[in-house]
């Protein structure tokens, strides 16, 4: 912000709180309690239909246009629904009353009772008798400016950078019905996944955010101290291991629809504090699970079509989805057999595709870049890569009859070149388990700091007898990038992680 427009906005702000001592020397309430509506905008505007006139409304808003012609003022009026035109008029409000409107501004939001009738030009207008003043705006919002080409109104956004959008997310959807659009769609979307699950017989769960270990994924997790019991506590990483612990217990279907946590770094598809879906299907596979997944994704697809606003953006999903094999996939994208490969050919192939201190990666992490920049970055259409090496899936069965190769029953989706779903036959063999476990440990201790340790408790949950499953995580935030063409993931966020301002 220049030091012009410092300049101007301070001399707002004081206009503003002089307006309010006004208010308040005449005896106005200018923060009310409460008020009744009767419509919305959008409801108002629907009761008239072809008739000049038609009976009274009330109806709360922000004020978000304003124009005086003396006797007669007209405004627009907005609330969550849409906006509608108000009409005063000083001869039927009275002098006091009509009086108020000189200390108005836009922004404010106010309440109106009146009757609606159409003007000359055929716009739906509420005939104003009472105005109440509900909250006085002390700080302009960003509001743009609109013009008409060619017959199409044509809006400049007022609240263009957008950093401060996502800092102020509260201005930013105040003046953009577009950004409201959005999310209204993103509760929509995991409204229907709800819907889904639960009419396959699935039970919505709650499992522990701050847990004693992490586990589930690789990740580096945030940690916290609890000061009663003097104990580390970690924000989770996933949902996973607590989940199949309740299946163990014999709840054969249970899902869960919460925030995980992840110490990483922040990027366009990447915000430390993430949405997640995850369910697990006793008695199921991953084969079982694709089609699911396709299923699940197409009906959350066409919800977010409806949505007024999204409709053009939303991408036809068609199913089944492409399948394709992480090996094979990998061998033909490089021209070679990728897990003959060496420690050194692995650093020098990973360095060369602009891996940051590779030298330092264990393989797994070394394969699992190497894969992303030679095949994952490539699938644009939404598609299934399954089995995966065991190195690089510790939680999931080995592939049946792979005679030998070191393959698991997972696949992973990815759409735009990011990964969107994740799943496994999921490992139900506790001594394999601890195997797996171990192993992960040890490159932990040699300095990978996203592998986890030997979870104990989930090792005895699995000795009880763990039937076999499927399981499935779907990332929110990712998924519903793709189905509004969003660029970052921080404008499918309320509130993203920003650095302090």
């Amino acid at each position: 912000m220049s030091d012009e427009e410092r300049e101007e906005l301070n001399f707002v702000l004081q206009a503003r709180r002089e307006k309010l001592e006004q208010l308040l020397a005449e005896g106005h309430q200018p923060f009310a309690y409460s008020f009744e509506a009767s419509h919305s905008a959008a409801a108002a505007l629907g009761l008239i239909g072809d008739d000049a006139e038609a009976g009274g409304v009330s109806l709360a808003g922000r004020v978000v246009a304003w124009r005086s012609h003396g006797k007669t003022t007209f405004a627009h009026l907005a609330d969550s629904s849409g906006r509608i035109q108000l009409y005063f008029k000083k001869d039927e409000l009275g002098d006091e009353r009509y009086s108020l409107l000189a200390h108005l501004d836009l922004g404010d939001i106010i309440g109106v009772k009146g009757s609606l009738f159409r003007t000359r030009t055929g716009e739906v207008t509420v005939r104003v008798e009472t105005i109440d003043l509900l909250a006085k705006s002390l700080r302009p919002l960003p509001f743009g400016k609109e013009e008409e080409l060619n017959g199409e109104v044509i809006r400049h956004s007022g609240f263009s950078d957008p950093e401060q959008r996502y800092r102020q997310r509260y201005a930013d959807l105040a003046v953009h019905s577009e950004v409201r659009a959005i999310f209204r769609g993103r509760s929509a979307m995991i409204t229907s996944m709800r819907r889904f699950l639960d009419g396959r017989g699935f039970l919505e769960v709650e499992t522990p955010v701050l847990q004693p270990l992490y586990g589930g994924a690789a990740a580096r997790p945030f940690t916290t101290l609890h000061n009663a019991l003097d104990m580390p506590l970690y924000l989770r990483i996933a949902d996973e291991l607590y989940l199949k612990r309740l299946v163990v217990g014999g709840l054969d279907r249970v899902y869960e629809i919460g925030h995980d946590f992840r110490n990483e770094g922040i990027d366009r598809t990447h915000n430390p504090e993430f949405t997640m879906l995850e369910f697990y299907q006793a008695y199921a596979d991953y084969e079982e699970m694709m089609t699911t997944v396709e299923q699940l994704l197409a009906e959350a697809s066409a919800v977010v079509a409806a949505i007024p606003g999204l409709k053009d953006n939303v991408p036809r999903l068609r199913t089944p989805f492409k399948r394709v094999e992480w090996v094979p996939a990998l061998n033909a994208a490089l021209g070679l057999d990728a897990m003959s490969l060496g420690a050194k050919d692995l650093v020098a192939l990973a360095t060369r595709t602009g891996v940051e201190n590779a030298e330092r990666l264990s393989r797994p992490k070394l394969l699992d870049e190497i894969f992303q920049s030679f095949v994952e970055s490539k699938l644009i259409e939404p598609t299934f890569v399954k089995d995966y090496p065991v190195e690089l899936s510790p939680l999931a069965k080995p592939k049946r009859g792979d005679g030998g190769a070191g393959l698991t029953e997972r696949f992973e989706l990815f759409v735009n070149g990011k990964e969107v779903a994740n799943a496994f036959s999921e490992l139900n063999d506790p001594i394999d388990q601890r195997k797996r476990f171990e192993a992960q440990a040890k490159l932990r201790a040699a300095g990978d700091l996203e592998a986890t340790g030997i979870d104990e408790d989930y090792l005895r949950a699995m000795e009880y007898g763990m039937p076999p499953m499927a399981g499935v995580g779907i990332g929110v935030d990712r998924l519903y990038m793709y189905l509004t063409g969003s660029q970052s993931i921080r404008d499918v966020i309320l509130f993203p992680v920003m650095r302090p301002e």
